[in-house]
């Protein structure tokens, strides 16, 4: 038997198919409060054990969202650029049939890496329901994650803890990993709110600004040239945006980006993870000693997994960002109201853990 605690796995789901070859696993960790939320991802490498620590982090990510969801994760075993679309919808209609026994009950799907809302929209309509999944298109009852449901609650974390240290967001300096879905929302909000992004990274490099960048221009201009290092300012590496004088870091794009080699360089005040792990816990805490508050994975980057409760209810996108600001703010303050010693990533899981403790003993699932 697979168990790694009192919490789960309730079930660990490995499927083939013979017709498509399509191999998958799907990983249900807790339901206590709710049918297992998480995305199904597409990748080559992809195991059981990964996708297990994967379904974990989400019994946690929707506790600490307080949403009636526990915690789930599906992978497929597939390069997909290897694959032709039609090979591609093959696959994922494949690992529909296969573990729809558990859908929508225990699990419900959503996009995750290489999967978007077109299969979300696939993986509804082979099991003929909507409810099986979220992150659907718009034409069929979705609140697609293009919305900007995470970037938005990123930024609404952030200024719920400036408020918080007792400063004011207006004037304050950013600096944002990322150009994607998550980064463009984020530094559009955060621009509106006054905040000055003075640097952005993508994939080409990070361009510099002391006096500011603009959100409206790195956006015609990645559009135009595909890239913000065509921006006028400074051009340095990517790794360079870490380490540069700003008030405000925000890593929103790939893991482990803060570690043992630049963290001493570290000069933000403040790090607001928008992407997942992209610093281990100690190092974390590394930045926590030296009077960085950090915002947890978990906790910033929420707004996608509330976006997708509001799918579940049927709600439109007006109503989706109400109710993201309701939770994110709520959660981020609670969390830093707990904090020990700025640990912040100590105090979320507690909070997590004591909301999914509770659940168990309602039904009557702890002694």
């Amino acid at each position: 038997m697979r168990r790694e605690d009192e919490f789960g796995f309730e079930k660990v789901i490995e499927v083939y198919d013979q017709k498509t070859g399509m191999q998958g696993v799907c990983v249900i960790h807790n339901t206590a409060r709710g049918p297992g939320k998480g995305g199904i991802r597409m990748v080559p490498d992809v195991t059981v054990e990964e996708v297990m620590g994967l379904a974990r982090a989400m019994t946690w990510k929707n506790a600490m969202a307080d949403l009636p969801f526990g915690g789930a994760k599906s992978g497929i075993r597939v390069d997909p650029r290897k694959l032709t679309p039609e090979q591609k919808e093959a696959h994922m209609r494949a690992f529909a049939r296969k573990i729809k026994e558990v859908v929508p009950g225990e699990y419900i799907a959503g996009p995750d890496m290489n999967t978007t809302e077109k299969e979300m929209a696939q993986f509804a309509d082979e099991l003929g329901t909507p409810k099986a999944c979220t992150g659907k298109p718009l034409s069929v009852g979705g609140l697609p994650h293009e919305l900007g449901s995470t970037g938005f609650g990123v930024a609404i974390s952030t200024r719920v803890a400036v408020k918080h240290m007792g400063k004011d967001l207006h004037g304050m300096t950013v600096a944002i990993e990322g150009f994607g879905n998550v980064g463009t929302f984020a530094m559009k909000f955060l621009e509106e709110w006054g905040a000055k992004v003075v640097a952005v990274s993508d994939s080409k490099g990070t361009i510099y600004a002391k006096d500011g960048l603009r959100y409206a221009d790195l956006m015609k201009i990645k559009a135009e040239k595909g890239t913000v290092t065509a921006e006028k300012g400074e051009k340095l590496d990517a790794a360079k945006l870490f380490e540069l004088p700003v008030d405000i870091l925000i890593p929103g794009a790939r893991p482990d980006v803060i570690h043992k080699g630049n963290v001493a360089n570290i000069k933000a005040k403040m790090v607001a993870e928008a992407a997942n792990l992209p610093a281990k816990y100690d190092i974390e805490q590394v930045l926590m000693n030296k009077g960085v508050v950090v915002l947890p994975d978990f906790v910033a980057n929420a707004g996608g997994v509330i976006s997708s409760y509001c799918e579940t209810m049927g709600w439109d996108s007006e109503t989706m960002f109400k109710v993201v600001e309701g939770k994110i703010a709520g959660n981020t303050k609670i969390m830093l109201e707990r904090a020990d010693n700025h640990d912040t990533r100590k105090a979320a899981m507690e909070i997590a853990k004591e909301r999914v403790s509770d659940a168990m003993r309602n039904r009557g699932w702890l002694r």
